[in-house]
C-alpha cells in the first residue's frame, strides 16, 4: 500500500471503470435535462421525452454498478480513478433521487389522476375538453366513483369551499389567485344571476412540466358563495398526489383571502362639506 502513495502514484494507470463511470454519470444527467426541457417545450410527443428520462435513470443506476467495479478494482490493483468514482456516484445521486422519491410516493398513494372538491357534480372541463383529446392523453370525463373513494380515503380534507361573500367577489379573489400562480387561462366566464362562473386553466407540474387541467366553479348561495375546484392530470394514471397538493394549497389560500375580504372595514362615504350660509347683497 506504500507505493500507492509515493511519487510513481502519479504514474499509476486511471482505472477505466472509473472512467466509464462518469461518463456515464455524466450522460445521464444531460440526457435527463434534455428531457425536461422537451416535455417543458414540447419539443417532442411525451412518449419520446419519457423514454430519454427513464434511458437516463438507467444510465445513472448502471454508472453506480460500474462505479462498485471499478471500487473493487482500484483496491485490489493500486490504479487510480476514485476522485472520478466519487464524483460519479455524486451525479448519480442528484439524478436519482427525485425519482426515488416519487417511486415512494407511488407506492405510498392511490393510483388516481382527478381530484375535485365535489365528486357528485364535478366542475366540468369544456374549453379544455378538446385537449384531452389526443392519444395517450386522459378523457376529460371525470374518473368516477371509485376515484372518489380511493380520494376521500387518502385526502379527506378536500371538500366544497363555503365563503362568506358574494359570487361576484369570490370570482375575483380565485382570478387573483389563478393568475398569482400564473396558470394558463384558457376560458373564464363571471357569475351570472343564475349561472354559476367559472376559470379553466392549465397548470405545470414543478420540474417535467407536466400539463394538469384545472376547472374552478364559483357558484352563489344566497348572499355567501360556493367554490368548487378540480384538477387532473392529462398524462398516466397516477398523478403521484401533485392534484391534491394543489386543490388543497388553492383551498387555504382562498379562505385566507376570504377572510381578509370579508374583515376589510367598510369605508363610509365622507359626510358633504357644510354649506356656507349665503351672503346678502346690500342696496
Amino acid at each position: 500500500m506504500a507505493r500507492r502513495f509515493s511519487a510513481s502514484y502519479l504514474e499509476e494507470p486511471v482505472s477505466s471503470l472509473a472512467t466509464w463511470a462518469r461518463n456515464l454519470a455524466v450522460f445521464s444527467v444531460v440526457a435527463a435535462v434534455v428531457s425536461i426541457i422537451i416535455v417543458r417545450f414540447g419539443f417532442l410527443e411525451m412518449k419520446p421525452a419519457i423514454t430519454t428520462f427513464f434511458g437516463a435513470l438507467a444510465c445513472a443506476a448502471l454508472s453506480i454498478l460500474i462505479g462498485l467495479g471499478a471500487f473493487v478494482a482500484i483496491w485490489r490493483n493500486g490504479t487510480r480513478g476514485m476522485s472520478r468514482i466519487l464524483l460519479a456516484f455524486l451525479i448519480d445521486a442528484v439524478v436519482l433521487a427525485y425519482p426515488a422519491y416519487l417511486a415512494l410516493q407511488y407506492r405510498k398513494l392511490p393510483a388516481i389522476h382527478d381530484i375535485t372538491t365535489d365528486p357528485i357534480d364535478p366542475p366540468r372541463f369544456e374549453a379544455l375538453a378538446r385537449l384531452r383529446s389526443g392519444d395517450g392523453t386522459n378523457t376529460a370525463v371525470y374518473a368516477g366513483l371509485y376515484s372518489a373513494e380511493q380520494q376521500r380515503v387518502a385526502y379527506p380534507d378536500i371538500e366544497p369551499v363555503e365563503l362568506e361573500i358574494p359570487a361576484d367577489r369570490a370570482y375575483q379573489i380565485v382570478q387573483r389567485l389563478v393568475n398569482k400562480r400564473k396558470w394558463l387561462i384558457i376560458d373564464e366566464r363571471a357569475p351570472q344571476p343564475r349561472l354559476p362562473g367559472r376559470i379553466e386553466a392549465v397548470a405545470r407540474t414543478p420540474i417535467m412540466g407536466f400539463r394538469e387541467d384545472v376547472s374552478i366553479r364559483i357558484s352563489a348561495d344566497g348572499e355567501d358563495s360556493r367554490v368548487d375546484i378540480r384538477s387532473s392530470s392529462r398524462y398516466f394514471e397516477s398523478d403521484l398526489g401533485s392534484n391534491a397538493a394543489r386543490v388543497t394549497k388553492f383551498i387555504d389560500d382562498l379562505n385566507t383571502a376570504a377572510d381578509n375580504e370579508a374583515n376589510k372595514p367598510v369605508r363610509k362615504p365622507a359626510p358633504p362639506p357644510p354649506k356656507l350660509p349665503a351672503k346678502t347683497v346690500k342696496k
